[in-house]
């Protein structure tokens, strides 16, 4: 591992995480994160550390100024990004803490993630949910919410799935509002990885909000819903329960071939 000196600038953060790179993990990364020709990480770079030892240096970077955060965050190099949406991350905790609160502060983190996320730099399953929730989730809690409604309707897939994370925090707060109005905005959406967000928070609606709220939503809506997403939704009801979405699903699929 790094020395443990405090890291202040970018380049210094990159030198500590290809410390700790392993070449040999490059190829497992590379599969893991689809930087295949026409898949949704196309052309990502890895040079191998695994999220733990990127945690551990964002640990000595808790200091680094956005400035150098941005560096990182222009970087092609996927452990860089991570590293400055982890850092991000902390820095917007911190300024939250009833000890520390600095509510310019949270403002200015917010305004620093959403200009990345707009211009592409939050760009892959793994920063989206390790940033999402936690930044302007958490800041937007108790705010108006319009802006996860416009995210949504974002042609990025990127962009739709940080409204879709965000609404995480709300989830927590006990609040599954914001998260059935998403739902239902994207019940259409073709990729893969939004419909398995959309189901995966509606699974945590029904586990941590009131599980009636997703039964009342999954009734008015499991026959539209992607298989994809409907099979995350319903993972924590009852087998019976879940047979019965599944035939919604099924028996409106069959309505609509006889149509053609």
């Amino acid at each position: 591992m790094p020395n443990g000196h405090a890291l202040t600038d970018a380049r210094s953060a990159m030198r500590a995480l290809g410390e700790v790179a392993d070449p040999g993990d490059v190829p497992a990364l590379q599969r893991y994160f689809k930087t295949g020709p026409g898949e949704y990480g196309e052309g990502d770079v890895f040079i191998g550390v695994r999220m733990p030892a990127v945690r551990e240096v964002a640990r000595q970077a808790s200091g680094m100024g956005l400035v150098q955060l941005d560096v990182l965050l222009d970087s092609p190099v996927h452990e860089h990004r991570q590293l400055a949406v982890i850092v991000l991350g902390r820095a917007f905790a911190t300024a939250s803490t009833a000890r520390g609160y600095d509510e310019r502060a949270r403002a200015a983190y917010v305004a620093f993630y959403l200009a990345a996320v707009r211009r592409g730099r939050i760009d892959n399953w793994d920063l989206v949910d390790a940033s999402a929730e936690f930044i302007l989730g958490e800041y937007l809690v108790d705010r108006d919410r319009r802006l996860l409604l416009d995210l949504a309707g974002s042609p990025v897939l990127w962009e739709r799935r940080v409204a879709v994370l965000a609404s995480f925090a709300f989830i927590k707060h006990g609040d599954a509002s914001t998260t059935l109005q998403l739902a239902e905005q994207l019940l259409g959406d073709p990729e893969p990885l939004l419909q398995k967000a959309v189901g995966w928070m509606l699974r945590e609606v029904g586990k941590r909000v009131d599980v009636e709220l997703l039964r009342t939503f999954l009734d008015g809506n499991a026959a539209r819903m992607p298989r994809t997403m409907l099979t995350y939704a319903v993972e924590h009801l009852e087998p019976s329960e879940r047979t019965h979405y599944r035939s919604l699903r099924s028996t409106s699929a069959l309505a609509g071939q006889r149509l053609v």
